[in-house]
């Protein structure tokens, strides 16, 4: 078939659906088969978007952070920006904190409380020493432009770095934001990147990598900055090797030594696992918890889905689909990947595989990606299935990049997920077993809290272009469903607004009408559960010392297993702390407020359940 075909192929099968008065959809869930973990830092994101998705994880990564000196906070933009040298990460800081060493990271911890922070560090060879603008190719590393970065220092770690010498230690930076924030499991940078898209260093960077980097060198690079991780902070993760693309994936950008070490490895995917495992076990130690990938697809409608042009209603329809090449091997999205490489998709599971061969136990990470950000429903429609893919097919973190600014339908798809009531309420933490007829049209994701089947979440996904759909669901459970409560976007609003709700369910069945291009998220309930939501005690909590001074401590109770998320408040109603935490029964936190200025501040809990308490103290 010629690629002119394969493109109209899409809006082809749409619009034989469109013929149709409805399109009749038929979802099987069973809440007792094929349960799974969820990851809660699946739904994570490098930017701000709206500041209600209530991310749990957030990366502070990108081309800017190959150059990064923690010493000075100065960085590189390599190719994206005339190569310059300045102050950019930190230029919305004051004069003084932007002086602090390693200001970047410490705000990374300190406006983040509570959630999985990654941060990347340098493995390229070189960070800014100034912040004089462009560098020119005169001036390529090793030059007076440039400080050459140093795993171990090899003497005394001081808090206060010299920044006029040749030199930035990782070693001496990751000790100090250990003293200054403590360790991973102590409240510090819960994992490290091994630096950023080395498979683009000689485009993106070549002021500080100017050869073509080696499939070996990676991983020899790669080994020393593990185990320099992992000698600081064992309680810390490492996530690599952060490849930009498929081409990395496949050989590492053409690799230049990549046909003499190949070996058996079908893509250097299995070679960079396979040398890391071994590395491991010559160490006594895993080196790398997590295989990160960055994912920015290629499928196309008119135009590649996330360029800025992509608008049209063949893209619109591309980008719906496009999700379906992370899992779905009965499909055949409109790429170059799909034309030369059709056998490495679809994604997810193929690397799911190499992984079980190669470094049993790693993790998956998806920590950039875009499906792209347009004021059109097709935006939070991808991002929604995106979210539920990563969720239900195992992958451990995700972190979307923005593209564009038209973010407010991307964001919605988070909030779906992770705030679909206004009050931070989330999609369940236990992957259950569901199914559709129909995968063109629709989508679905289930899920439930820990063992608890009282409560069943489902998202379900309408891609159809102007048909709605007739839902018919069933369901199998231990436990019998009375009712459900829904909320949702589609084509008309980004916003998130209730639905109207199923008022009686019989015999675990219902039928729902969904809109077309729509998102909708049901919380299905059994009668006990119903009554019991109700019950303002659902949580209690006390404060103590009230008035203090550097620790607080919060103690309570709730129903149950429960995902909490603790937020504080100033007196004018700004949001200065959060944390999410899960808890059974009763719990037991303790936050330091020591940095706060004095006043009356409030603590505010809210469970996955909306059920919520607040209660004020006082700081000295």
């Amino acid at each position: 078939m010629n690629k002119s075909t394969l493109r109209l192929f899409p809006a082809v099968l749409f619009f034989s659906a469109t013929l149709q008065a409805q399109v009749s959809v038929t979802y099987s869930v069973n809440t007792g088969v094929g349960r799974t973990p969820i990851s809660p830092y699946v739904y994570g994101s490098n930017a701000d978007l709206t500041g209600s998705e209530n991310f749990p994880s957030r990366r502070s990564g990108g081309n800017r952070m190959t150059g990064y000196n923690w010493e000075n906070n100065f960085s590189n933009a390599g190719s994206d920006w005339v190569h310059s040298s300045d102050n950019y990460l930190v230029s919305s800081l004051s004069a003084a904190q932007q002086k602090i060493p390693g200001v970047c990271a410490l705000n990374m911890i300190d406006g983040n409380p509570g959630r999985h922070t990654l941060f990347t560090l340098p493995v390229a060879g070189y960070v800014s020493r100034d912040s004089k603008g462009t560098v020119t190719q005169a001036e390529t590393a090793p030059s007076g432009r440039w400080r050459q970065v140093v795993n171990k220092k090899g003497s005394s770690f001081t808090l206060t770095p010299d920044t006029s010498d040749n030199f930035i230690y990782v070693d001496e930076f990751l000790n100090y934001l250990i003293q200054k924030r403590g360790k991973a499991n102590a409240g510090g940078i819960k994992a490290y990147l091994i630096d950023n898209e080395p498979d683009l260093w000689t485009s993106t960077h070549p002021r500080i990598f100017n050869h073509a980097l080696g499939a070996a060198e990676l991983v020899t690079k790669s080994i020393a900055m593990a185990k320099t991780v992992k000698d600081m902070d064992n309680t810390a993760e490492v996530f690599g090797y952060e490849s930009y693309g498929f081409s990395g994936y496949l050989n590492l950008q053409s690799a230049p030594d990549w046909s003499t070490v190949q070996g058996s490895a079908k893509w250097y995917i299995d070679y960079y696992l396979a040398q890391m495992n071994s590395a491991s076990v010559a160490d006594g130690r895993r080196l790398l918890d997590v295989l990160s990938l960055h994912w920015y697809s290629e499928a196309m409608g008119d135009h590649r889905i996330n360029d800025a042009a992509a608008t049209t209603t063949n893209d619109n329809v591309a980008r719906m689909q496009a999700p379906r090449s992370l899992w779905d091997s009965g499909y055949a999205e409109t790429s170059w990947i799909q034309q030369w490489y059709a056998a490495y998709l679809p994604l997810i599971p193929r690397v799911m595989s190499s992984i079980n061969q190669y470094y049993p136990g790693t993790k998956l990470a998806i920590t950039e990606y875009n499906y792209g950000d347009f004021n059109h429903v097709s935006s939070g429609i991808a991002q929604a299935d995106v979210l539920g893919i990563f969720g239900k097919y195992g992958v451990y973190a995700g972190h979307y990049w923005q593209m564009q600014n038209n973010i407010n339908y991307t964001a919605a798809g988070f909030k779906i997920f992770r705030n679909y009531d206004g009050n931070n309420s989330t999609f369940g933490n236990t992957h259950v077993y569901s199914k559709m007829s129909d995968k063109l049209n629709s989508s679905v994701y289930t899920s439930i809290n820990g063992t608890d089947e009282s409560v069943l979440y489902m998202v379900v996904i309408n891609k159809n272009l102007t048909q709605t759909i007739n839902g018919q669901f069933a369901i199998t459970s231990g436990v019998t469903y009375a009712n459900a409560d829904v909320w949702g976007f589609d084509a008309n609003s980004s916003t998130i607004t209730q639905r109207t709700g199923v008022a009686a369910i019989a015999g675990n069945q219902f039928n729902y009408t969904v809109p077309a291009l729509s998102v909708l998220m049901f919380k299905i309930k059994t009668a006990s559960n119903s009554i019991a939501e109700k019950d303002p005690e659902e949580i209690n909590f006390t404060l103590f010392p009230n008035p203090v001074s550097d620790h607080l401590k919060i103690e309570g109770t709730c129903a149950g297993k429960r995902e909490m998320q603790m937020r504080v408040y100033d007196v004018t109603g700004r949001e200065i702390m959060q944390e999410l935490f899960s808890v059974q029964n009763s719990f037991s936190r303790e936050i330091n407020v020591s940095v706060l200025p004095a006043g009356y501040y409030q603590v505010s809990l809210t469970d996955n359940e909306n059920n919520s308490k607040h209660l004020k103290f006082v700081k000295h």
